[in-house]
């Protein structure tokens, strides 16, 4: 495995994929047998995944059992979840309860646990006390949107990780700065992001979109730099990757020769659409589109609304495998339509390709 890289896979099958994926890397070959291995999911609320908030359960248990097969025994699952909410309802409502219970890995409610104040660079943190009992943390992110950094991801998760009364205190202090240096406090040893179905602009979920991969890393700021691109934004516009960055915790995105697909996605099976998402499809031409080149889209068409640019698309953009051999003069997103005048290469493109080619048509 190459530290300096991205591994993607797609599909709908949770399971299976992550399975795939921890096989490809061996990652068992760098973890001690008798370490303590701690999950930490993106639970900020209770809701299930399905919403677009949280992270799947299936994922999280294709990660135990492949740990499990391996002989890694010493396993905890540990999250905090926002202010105003339970963790200990989110562990239930997402499944986590009955997983933990099938497989006896302890559930940790880091709300209810003590803190270590850590002095990074100056700046005071205080840290929930389990955290530094791991030997080994998988970090488990949703690639989603957020109300106030735009996006979160690897460097955001660790942000339950913190006592409540210190997430109140990231807010007054703008969030990023802080974020980034938390990832500078508690090292993330594997990232797994749930990218089957995130939020197009809200932690909280309501308006999931699938994008159905699976992101794996060993770098916090690499996977970060890699979702914006997938989601629409330009680093610059998230400013915790290059603050954390600047602070040695890792390293962006620099070549698109970093990121390794294992497969392709051809899953053209679509969840029911949220409000949101029913609005921007009507700028959409779609037959029989994979459901990650969609979200791509949809994302890309969320950033361009955001910008106040949308009312002036000419046309609609067309995408899918029904357009293959086709010839067109309009604008088509993915390697399927190929045959049009203007087309945005890849399969899936990243959200942040598909908006350069719609700036320069409006």
């Amino acid at each position: 495995m190459d530290k300096e890289k991205v591994y993607v896979i797609y599909g709908n099958e949770p399971k299976k994929m992550i399975h795939d994926l921890l096989s490809h890397l061996r990652i068992e070959n760098n973890i001690d047998k008798n370490a303590r291995i701690g999950l930490k999911p993106n639970l900020v609320v209770a809701k299930p995944s399905t919403s677009g908030a949280t992270t799947s359960p299936e994922l999280l248990e294709g990660t135990i059992e492949y740990l499990k097969s391996k002989g890694f025994n010493n396993i905890v699952i540990m999250e905090g979840s926002w202010v105003g909410d339970r963790t200990s309802r989110a562990f239930e409502v997402s499944g986590y309860t009955d997983i933990a219970r099938k497989f006896d890995v302890p559930l940790i409610d880091l709300q209810r646990d003590s803190y270590i104040t850590c002095d990074v660079e100056g700046m005071k943190l205080k840290v929930c006390e389990q955290v530094f009992k791991m030997d080994y943390l998988i970090n488990m992110p949703v690639l989603k949107g957020h109300c106030q950094t735009k996006m979160t991801c690897a460097l955001k998760n660790l942000k339950g990780c913190i006592p409540d009364s210190e997430k109140r205190r990231f807010h007054t202090m703008g969030l990023h700065k802080p974020i980034a240096y938390l990832n500078k406090a508690i090292k993330s040893h594997l990232i797994i992001v749930d990218g089957i179905m995130g939020d197009l602009s809200f932690e909280e979920g309501g308006n999931p979109v699938q994008m159905n991969r699976i992101i794996v890393g060993f770098d916090p700021v690499l996977i970060d730099s890699y979702v914006a691109s997938l989601m629409g934004y330009d680093v610059a516009e998230i400013p915790y990757i290059k603050i954390a960055e600047n602070l040695g915790v890792g390293s962006c995105l620099a070549s698109k020769d970093q990121v390794h697909e294992l497969n392709e996605d051809f899953n053209t099976k679509k969840i029911t659409r949220s409000r949101q998402v029913e609005r921007l499809s009507k700028y959409i031409e779609e037959k029989d589109a994979c459901s990650a080149c969609y979200g791509s889209l949809v994302h890309a068409l969320a950033r361009l609304d955001e910008q106040g640019l949308l009312r002036r698309l000419k046309g609609k953009i067309c995408i899918g495998q029904g357009f293959k051999r086709v010839k067109g003069t309009g604008m088509g997103v993915g390697v399927c339509t190929r045959g049009f005048e203007q087309n945005v290469p890849g399969c899936p493109p990243t959200a942040k390709d598909i908006l350069e080619l719609l700036k320069r048509n409006i």
